[in-house]
């Protein structure tokens, strides 16, 4: 299977120390030939962090993918019905997003986006990016793992000594992740060692 023509909406929540090892993902997609949809949280649009400007990720993320950003819930609603993707990405996932879409909550473009791709029986793809991955957000990380239709980027522990609650998808591998899961297929190992590459 190929990626040449594929729409694939690619969600950013508000993991900012992520998005580094995730804009060269994007633009693997891009050349690989696909269609990328940009979407993006309220947080993602408006935080200044030491990792950058809000509206200078949203202006790279669409010169990257020659799209405007769907922002608004509004916006997002219409790739179930009107515009469907082949594959919704969300990488990263913040451990804050991760415990609202496990219990159906859509309350950012983003999660609307990946509500509305499962409501076409469509794959989304997750790339975690949580320090409480092993702790009281386990339980929302096993239910989504065990949900039709959702596929994990493989992740690891990024710092098991300091922070040994702390998972991290290893976001080189979201291509491979996006093509398997439009087959139907996780990507495995799902469970990988991510502290040596630190």
């Amino acid at each position: 299977m190929s990626l040449q023509g594929k729409k694939i909406g690619f969600g950013l929540t508000g993991s900012h120390c992520t998005y580094d090892a995730v804009f060269p993902e994007i633009k693997k997609l891009v050349n690989a030939g696909a269609e990328v949809l940009p979407v993006v949280t309220f947080t993602v649009k408006s935080t200044e962090t030491r990792f950058g400007k809000g509206e200078d990720w949203v202006e790279r993320i669409e010169a990257l993918t020659g799209n405007k950003v769907i922002d608004s819930i509004v916006k997002a609603e219409p790739l179930g019905p009107k515009i469907p993707l082949d594959c919704m990405v969300i990488a990263p996932l913040t451990g804050n997003s991760m415990s609202k879409f496990a219990n159906a909550m859509t309350d950012s473009p983003v999660l609307m986006a990946a509500k509305a791709t499962l409501r076409n029986q469509k794959p989304v793809v997750l790339g975690i990016s949580t320090n409480d991955a092993l702790g009281l957000n386990g339980i929302n990380l096993m239910r989504l793992m065990a949900t039709k239709n959702i596929f994990m980027i493989p992740f690891g522990q990024d710092d098991p000594i300091k922070k040994p609650n702390s998972m991290v998808a290893k976001m080189e591998l979201l291509s491979e992740t996006v093509l398997e899961a439009m087959k139907g297929i996780q990507l495995q190992p799902v469970l990988v060692e991510r502290y040596k590459d630190n």
